[in-house]
C-alpha cells in the first residue's frame, strides 16, 4: 500500500485515525502496531513473517546486551544477522551473478523477490541494538519496539528513524488522553501541522513526480540510448533529477505529517538539497537520516576525520561504498556511490569551496554541484553502468545520435502538456513557501499576510482533490525509494 494511494487516503487512514482516537493508554500503540503490519502485508503477506522475526530476534538480542550477557559477542551476532538477512534478499544474486563472470565459475541460484523497504527496517533494528550496547538500557516491552520498527508512516520508505528520539512518544501512549481530555491546544497545532505537511507530501508526489516521470521514463527506457538527441538527453536528466527529489521527499513529508497526526515527531530527511553550495552541503540536505546513520555508526566508529588525512580518506571510501551498495545491488550504484566518494575528497582536500569569498564564484559553484548531482542521477536511474555511459556521452554531445527518436513535436507537446509541472518543480525546490508562510505568520503580517496564508490554506484541499483525479484515472505512481 502507497501513501499516495485512494485506498490509503479514503480507507486506511481514515479508519486507523479514528480507532486511535477512539480508544485510550496503551491500546492505541496495539492499534498502530496492528494497522502497520496490515498496511505491509497488503503488498505481499508473507513478507510480515521476515519483518516480525526481525523484530523479535532484534528484541532478544538487545534484552541479552543489556543484561550484560557477553555484550561483544551478542552485537556482533546482531550485526551479522542483520547485514546477512539484508545480503541473502538484496546481494546474494548480485554477487552469485558477479561470481559467474569469471571464467570457470558457474553457480547456480536465482533472484529472490525483495521485501519491500528492508533496507529501512534492517538499519533501524540495528541502530537500536547498537544504542543498547551503548547506553546499557533496552526496550523490555516487545510491543513497543515493534511498533518502533513496523510505524507504517516510515516503515517503507522512511525516514529511518533513532529509537532514542522517539522512546518516550512510544512508552507513554497516555500522554495523549492527558492532551485530549486536558484540551491541550498543542494537540490541534499537532494534527493540523502533520494534515498541511502530509498533504503537500501528498501534492508533491502526484503533481510534480509522477507527472515528470512520465516523461523521464518515455527517455530513459528508450533501448537504444544511441538514438538520443543531446537535448532530450539533457531534459530526461533534470526531469528525473526533480523526479527523485519530489518523489522521495514527498514521501518523507507524508510520513513526517503522518506521524504527528499520531503524536510522533520524526527528524527531517530533507532541507532543500538542489540549493546546495557543494557536493558536501548537498549531502547534508539530501536524505538526511542515511546520511546520519553512516556518520554515527560507520564513519565516526572508524575514526571519522580525527587519524590523519590517509585514514580519513579510507573511512571516506568505506562509507561510501556502503551507500552505493546500500541503494541497490547493481554496479551502477556501487559507481555512483564511489564518485560521489571522489568529488567528496576533491571538495574537502584541493577545491575547498568554503573558502570562496566572491560571490560569483559560490554561484559558479552551486551550478557546477547542481550539475555534478544531475550526472550522478543519470548514473542512478541506468539499467546498466554501460547505459548510463551512453546516456552522459549523448548530454555531452561525444557521440552523434542515429536518427534521434524526438522530433520538434515531441518538445512542443512536452512544454504544453508538461510545462506547468516542470515549471512548479523548479520553483518548489527553493525554500520559497517556507519563507513565504513564515513572513506571512504572525499578527505583525498583517492583512496581506492573513490573505496570503488564507489562500494557500484554501488553496490546498482544492489542490488535494486535483490530485486525487490523477490516480481515479490510474496515473503512473510508484515510489522510488520502495525499491531500496
Amino acid at each position: 500500500m502507497v501513501f499516495s494511494s485512494v485506498y490509503f487516503v479514503f480507507l486506511f487512514l481514515p479508519i486507523v485515525f479514528l480507532l486511535y482516537y477512539l480508544t485510550r493508554g496503551r491500546v492505541r500503540n496495539v492499534i498502530l502496531l496492528l494497522s502497520s503490519l496490515v498496511f505491509y502485508a497488503y503488498g505481499e503477506p508473507v513478507f510480515v513473517f521476515v519483518l516480525m522475526g526481525s523484530v523479535c530476534i532484534n528484541y532478544l538480542l538487545a534484552r541479552g546486551i543489556a543484561a550484560k550477557k557477553k555484550p561483544k559477542l551478542l552485537l556482533v551476532l546482531a550485526v551479522v544477522l542483520n547485514i546477512g538477512l539484508l545480503f541473502v534478499y538484496k546481494y546474494l544474486y548480485f554477487t552469485i551473478s558477479l561470481c559467474n563472470l569469471i571464467p570457470g565459475v558457474d553457480l547456480p541460484g536465482k533472484e529472490i523477490a525483495l521485501p519491500i523497504g528492508i533496507s529501512f527496517f534492517t538499519f533501524q533494528a540495528l541502530s537500536y541494538v547498537i544504542d543498547v550496547y551503548r547506553s546499557g538500557e533496552a526496550q523490555k516491552n516487545l510491543f513497543d519496539l515493534a511498533l518502533y520498527i513496523c510505524f507504517f508512516p516510515q516503515l517503507i520508505a522512511g525516514p529511518i528513524v533513532r529509537y532514542h528520539d522517539i522512546a518516550s512518544q512510544l512508552g507513554s501512549p497516555e500522554r495523549l488522553d492527558r492532551r485530549l481530555f486536558g484540551k491541550d491546544p498543542k494537540l490541534m497545532e499537532d494534527l493540523g501541522e502533520g494534515a498541511e505537511r502530509f498533504l503537500v507530501g501528498f501534492l508533491k508526489k502526484v503533481l510534480i513526480a509522477n507527472q515528470l516521470a512520465v516523461v523521464a521514463d518515455q527517455i530513459f527506457d528508450l533501448e537504444d540510448f544511441a538514438t538520443l538527441s543531446t537535448p532530450a538527453a539533457w531534459i530526461g536528466s533534470i526531469l528525473f533529477t526533480l523526479q527523485i527529489y519530489y518523489d522521495f521527499s514527498g514521501y518523507s513529508d507524508m510520513a513526517i505529517g503522518l506521524g504527528r497526526m499520531f503524536g510522533f515527531h520524526f527528524l527531517e530527511n530533507f532541507d532543500h538539497p538542489y540549493i546546495a553550495s557543494s557536493v558536501t552541503d548537498f549531502w547534508r540536505r539530501w536524505h538526511m537520516s542515511l546520511s546520519g546513520w553512516f556518520r554515527d555508526y560507520v564513519y565516526i566508529p572508524l575514526g571519522g576525520n580525527r587519524k590523519g588525512a590517509a585514514r580519513h580518506i579510507t573511512n571516506l571510501f568505506v562509507v561510501w561504498l556502503l551507500t552505493g551498495i546500500w541503494h541497490g545491488a547493481n554496479l551502477t550504484f556501487v559507481c555512483w556511490g564511489l564518485f560521489y566518494f571522489v568529488f567528496l575528497i576533491l571538495e574537502k582536500y584541493l577545491i575547498r569551496p568554503g573558502r570562496f569569498k566572491n560571490a560569483f564564484l559560490r554561484g559558479i559553484y552551486r551550478i557546477v554541484t547542481l550539475a555534478v548531482v544531475n550526472f550522478l542521477w543519470v548514473l542512478f536511474r541506468a539499467d546498466t553502468l554501460s547505459r548510463g555511459m551512453t546516456f552522459l556521452s549523448r548530454m555531452l554531445g561525444i557521440t552523434k545520435a542515429e536518427s534521434p527518436g524526438f522530433s520538434g513535436g515531441w518538445y512542443l507537446m512536452l512544454l504544453r502538456e508538461y510545462g506547468i509541472f516542470i515549471l512548479l518543480a523548479l520553483l518548489l525546490c527553493m525554500p520559497l513557501r517556507k519563507k513565504l508562510l513564515a513572513r506571512c505568520a504572525g499578527e505583525q503580517a498583517g492583512f496581506g499576510g492573513r490573505l496570503i496564508t488564507g489562500v494557500y490554506f484554501a488553496a490546498l484541499p482544492l489542490l488535494f482533490f486535483w490530485a486525487v483525479s490523477f490516480l481515479v484515472l490510474g496515473a503512473h505512481n510508484p515510489f522510488l525509494y520502495f525499491n531500496f
